[in-house]
């Protein structure tokens, strides 16, 4: 395919795809990325990556030979890798920053330490770096990470109506039989261990007094 096609004018029926992206337009994409959104290297690596997947695709679609498109984009990993490592240094990426905003954000969404963990290394937060962001943003385990902890099963107890936020009250009783109300208790429960929450947290949570499970949510989120 000529030079021309690349670049963006059709020749012969094929598509115009653009010219192959170059550190210029990489560069552009990554600011343009994280004038919108907060991510990790990984994240940003993933966005990058993408872009240069995207116009592969469309040579290929174009009428460019697949073994031709893969010559030009093989360099650009290292191009990529070198945006990365520019934006990590002007300070728009950071691992720890974003990740210890996102603790604070999905627990407060009552979300465990487990889930937060996971979800962070998801996002390709490097293990010790999440374990020290975790300590830092939510106590580390011991009563002060304990406490942030209570907080979340609480907030995930309000979102189900359950524990001390359950509806089904008159006068300060449940109005549901025993047995229906075990079944609902151990499904909510069920619930908080799939969602990362431990048996001991869990139970707390079920188990508090209305107004000081709100009194202890409201603590942890104007902390």
């Amino acid at each position: 395919m000529s030079d021309q096609a690349v670049r963006g004018t059709t020749t012969g029926g094929r598509r115009a795809v653009g010219p192959v992206p170059d550190r210029a337009l990489l560069r552009a994409t990554a600011l343009a990325h994280l004038a919108r959104f907060g991510t990790t290297r990984a994240g940003l690596t993933q966005v990058l990556e993408r872009r240069v997947q995207r116009w592969a695709r469309r040579a290929v679609e174009g009428g460019e030979l697949s073994e031709e498109v893969e010559s030009r984009t093989a360099p650009l990993g290292a191009v990529i890798a070198q945006v990365v490592a520019d934006m990590v240094e002007l300070g728009a990426v950071d691992d720890a920053a974003f990740a210890g905003s996102r603790a604070r954000s999905l627990t407060r969404s009552g979300r465990s330490r487990r889930a937060v963990q996971a979800h962070l290394a998801a996002r390709g937060v490097e293990a010790e770096t999440v374990g020290a962001v975790l300590d830092d943003a939510l106590g580390a385990r011991g009563q002060d990470g304990q406490d942030v902890e209570l907080a979340a099963a609480l907030i995930f107890a309000r979102r189900r109506r359950a524990g001390p936020f359950a509806p089904a009250r008159e006068g300060g009783e449940d109005v549901v039989s025993g047995d229906e109300a075990t079944v609902r208790r151990r499904k909510v429960l069920d619930a908080m261990a799939r969602a990362g929450f431990g048996r001991a947290t869990a139970e707390a949570a079920l188990d508090m007094d209305p107004e000081e499970a709100e009194d202890r949510i409201i603590r942890m989120k104007s902390a």
